[in-house]
């Protein structure tokens, strides 16, 4: 079971058990298993209020402040989880020498989950596709307006995370073919601008880390000691 903790904002984190969860890649058609270590997640994606109470902007609205941010790059967003450790006093995840960037998974820092810990996380003990009804659990292209919504409004999962899918997607750490794609990282959850079939658990998109647009953002996640 979860435990909901708080972390030094305010902000709701949840403790999550250690198991095991099973990835595919449809592109590659290969699938493998990945174990998960206890860690914490935040019960809802980085919300505007909480970007501009750590980098020191200005929302362009009120009614925005409790919306996920998006229009935020791979970079900027690991970027911001440092800033975030630094202010809390907490060990920086991430040390950056130019394009070579590298997480230390024991500091206890913030840090964007890795796509594994992100799917387990989502599923929440779930065997499906999606964790509930799409339109009890996430707005997408058909009940969202054409527009992103506050977090929370929807049903969460059995964990009490919300908004796991649909509203906005969310950038995880890992690389997706280094190979083929270079420094493409991995984002997953579905949007508000997404067609029903790619809001679900084992969706998976990629993209430079330099990339941002409207309907992608992130959450906060914590290795526990």
């Amino acid at each position: 079971m979860s435990a909901t903790l708080s972390n030094e904002f305010d902000y709701p984190m949840v403790k999550l058990p250690d198991g095991k969860v099973e990835l595919r890649d449809d592109r590659t058609k290969k699938i493998w298993t990945s174990e998960i270590k206890p860690f914490q997640l935040a019960s809802f994606p980085v919300t505007m209020a909480l970007y501009c109470e750590i980098t020191g902007k200005s929302s362009s609205s009120k009614e925005d402040k409790q919306k996920p941010v998006v229009n935020v790059s791979w970079n900027e967003a690991i970027t911001l989880c440092n800033l975030l450790s630094q202010k809390a006093g907490l060990q920086e995840c991430y040390s950056l020498n130019g394009d070579d960037i590298h997480c230390d998974w024991e500091a206890d820092g913030y840090r964007l989950p890795s796509e594994a810990e992100w799917q387990y996380a989502c599923k929440a003990g779930t065997s499906g596709y999606r964790y509930g009804e799409i339109d009890k659990i996430a707005w997408y292209h058909k009940n969202s307006n054409g527009q992103i919504h506050e977090v929370g409004l929807k049903q969460p999962n059995a964990w009490g995370l919300y908004d796991m899918l649909g509203n906005a997607w969310e950038w995880c750490w890992d690389l997706y073919d280094e190979n083929v794609y270079g420094p493409y990282r991995i984002f997953r959850g579905g949007s508000w601008a997404e067609e029903e079939r790619g809001c679900g658990a084992t969706c998976r998109r990629r993209s430079h880390p330099s990339f941002c647009i409207d309907d992608l953002g992130f959450r906060l996640a914590r290795s526990c000691k």
